[in-house]
């Protein structure tokens, strides 16, 4: 058990913007649980900035609070979509801004907790809008993606905009095209018109605290964590959403875990490739996550295990503190 600090939510000059607090890392790092922490503690309720978790029936591969985690605290924007569902950064920013005034109103802490960086960033500041793209562009765009795959158009990203190629996985295809499509628009690199537009609108207040641990123990949690879905019944799971007619062309069902069991149920890996390929790929993906949060200079860093710590922190934030 964790002592809860006595906290009282200040709007006190100089900045008057609602409060929240931010728990973010990678994959496997234990935000859940500390998210859960200091919302139980700080009279708070948790926001999910996880972009597989709004997925309904997505639970085993997505690492969805248990229902006892969501009994002990109100848990917000997990299973808001069906896995046929567009949903994005912008739509997530239009669903969670709300929720943080609504929750500031009735005295409540909003404790955002994920680790889909673009979300966190969008509802923090906005999202950079770029302009409209030439229909033809896309179509030729996507001709190319499917002639000759999308990691060939990844490479050509890294030679144009190697800044935004590196926080993009090779297959993201949705996310290498528009960032082709912004280069060949504007003339210049997404990356250096994000930039420009530094995020600008900001609406409240945001203490940031990353997880974090040695590489080799975050490689360890993943390698147990890949080994517990499996044996929870990731596979069924996949056969499930599968047989509903949610098939592997998704963008939900491309995701880490689901694209492997999807290839282990067509036949097209056996159980070893699909268990060695999964725990490699979600190591680089947490990589991946890694590279994009160390780029926040305002992220406090921390153990997972320092919850003492992260509640000092929040709470002295949360009294009127920096």
């Amino acid at each position: 058990m964790h002592s809860k600090p006595t906290v009282t939510l200040s709007n006190a000059a100089p900045d008057a913007r609602p409060r929240l607090v931010v728990i973010c890392g990678p994959t496997a790092v234990g935000k859940t649980g500390v998210a859960i922490a200091v919302a139980d503690a700080l009279n708070g309720e948790v926001i999910s900035a996880d972009s597989m978790q709004v997925y309904r029936g997505m639970d085993i591969g997505t690492a969805k609070p248990t229902a006892a985690e969501r009994a002990a605290v109100p848990h917000h924007l997990v299973d808001v979509v069906d896995p046929d569902e567009p949903f994005d950064a912008a739509r997530f920013t239009r669903l969670a801004r709300p929720l943080v005034l609504a929750l500031h109103a009735a005295g409540k802490v909003p404790v955002v907790a994920g680790g889909t960086g673009l979300y966190i960033k969008a509802l923090l500041s906005g999202l950079f809008d770029a302009a409209p793209v030439d229909p033809e562009l896309r179509r030729r765009l996507a001709a190319e993606a499917q002639a000759a795959g999308v990691p060939a158009l990844h490479a050509r990203l890294g030679e144009v905009d190697p800044e935004t190629a590196a926080r993009l996985h090779p297959n993201d295809r949705v996310r290498i095209l528009r960032a082709l499509e912004v280069h060949a628009s504007a003339g210049r690199p997404l990356s250096a018109l994000q930039r420009e537009h530094r995020f600008r609108d900001a609406p409240f207040a945001a203490l940031k605290i990353g997880l974090t641990v040695e590489r080799e123990a975050l490689y360890e949690r993943i390698d147990r964590r890949v080994d517990v879905m499996v044996a929870d019944g990731l596979e069924a799971e996949v056969r499930g959403l599968m047989a509903r007619g949610y098939g592997p062309g998704l963008k939900s069902m491309q995701s880490i875990g689901y694209s492997h069991m999807a290839a282990l149920v067509a036949g097209t890996a056996d159980r070893a490739e699909c268990l060695r390929t999964l725990k490699r790929d979600t190591r680089r993906f947490a990589k991946r996550q890694m590279t994009w949060f160390r780029a926040d200079p305002g992220i406090a860093w921390l153990d997972p295990g320092r919850v003492d710590e992260v509640l000092r922190r929040a709470a002295a934030f949360l009294a009127g503190g920096p």
